[in-house]
């Protein structure tokens, strides 16, 4: 598991959305966005002619 269960359910209560619980399949889905964001981020700086990710590369 990429994202962390917990962080996510900080990141929630302090929107103050009042959304509260998270499924499993979301963090299933949230994974496989984060990982296809570091493989489009790692992309992106190869085709850059870097071998370091960076915060412009998202």
């Amino acid at each position: 598991m990429i994202a962390v269960r917990t962080q996510v359910k900080d990141i929630l209560k302090e929107s103050g959305l009042a959304v509260d619980n998270i499924s499993n399949d979301f963090m299933s889905k949230l994974d496989e966005k984060v990982k296809q964001l570091v493989l489009e981020a790692a992309k992106r700086a190869k085709e850059n002619g870097r071998k370091t990710v960076m915060g412009k590369d998202l």
